[in-house]
């Protein structure tokens, strides 16, 4: 389900699919996960949460996270991503706020909080407000159950952070190394370090990996053609785009596509 509010730019994207690998990046939404059937892991800041079966993740916008799939079983999850304008009374929670534990186990999640999440996955395409109003109904249940600190203490102002933040902003740009490196006023090398030690990839495979899951999410949530997707992923061509998307998923975009709707 895409959602997106007349005359803005805001949107609400939900989407019931098997959870993937994604690297630490940061977005301005308010992202809420609910794992349905296996296990997860949530990561925030430099902490890795375990979820299991109807656990909810409740990530506030603007920090740092990223997801990780250890078992080989089946694993299914709802992503929900909303604007944090939609939330109301919350906003300014969410603005300054986030959990020190960002996982609400399921054994204290009342049930209307899961009727909320699967109503939002039926809900039709133009339903928003009644979208609205149960996502309303799922952070008024699950924020009394988490204790909220300062943003700050969440995220930082260190290169990590400044790292992930400007690449989530750019990569559906044409950058490069040393122009990040400039733009951040450290050195080329630095760069390529921390690429390596602590995403575990160079700078090349960690912008894809922000353009293929930006890509996915559009396929899953849209109908708009691969060649728009890929453009506003930040692949030059729907050539290129075929490329590193067939390298990652061993599907062709449209084969993806296909698949998801069999």
């Amino acid at each position: 389900m895409h959602l997106t509010y007349e005359n803005t730019n805001e949107e609400i994207i939900a989407v019931k699919r098997k959870p993937r690998h994604q690297p630490p990046h940061l977005h301005n939404a308010m992202e809420i996960v609910c794992v349905t059937k296996g296990t997860l892991e949530l990561g925030v800041g430099q902490e890795l949460y375990h979820m299991e079966t109807g656990d909810i993740g409740v990530v506030f916008p603007d920090v740092i996270h990223h997801y990780q799939v250890f078992s080989s079983e089946v694993n299914e999850a709802v992503f929900i991503n909303a604007p944090q304008m939609i939330f109301g009374r919350f906003e300014n929670v969410l603005r300054n706020n986030a959990p020190q534990y960002p996982v609400v186990k399921s054994d204290v999640i009342p049930d209307e909080v899961y009727r909320a999440v699967e109503s939002i996955i039926d809900t039709g395409q133009n339903d928003i407000w009644v979208v609205q109003a149960y996502l309303q109904i799922i952070l008024a249940r699950c924020i009394p159950m988490m204790k909220l600190v300062e943003k700050s203490k969440i995220g930082s102002d260190d290169i990590i952070y400044r790292t992930v933040s400007y690449i989530s902003a750019n990569f559906n740009k044409s950058i490069s190394l040393d122009g990040m490196a400039h733009d951040l006023g450290v050195s080329k090398f630095s760069l390529s370090r921390l690429f390596s030690k602590t995403f575990h990839s160079s700078f090349n495979q960690y912008v894809n990996e922000a353009r293929l899951g930006y890509a996915c999410q559009r396929i899953e949530t849209t109908d708009d053609t691969l060649t728009e997707i890929s453009m506003d992923s930040g692949f030059g061509s729907l050539r290129t785009f075929n490329r590193v998307f067939k390298e990652k998923y061993r599907l062709t975009p449209s084969e993806y596509r296909n698949k998801l709707q069999i």
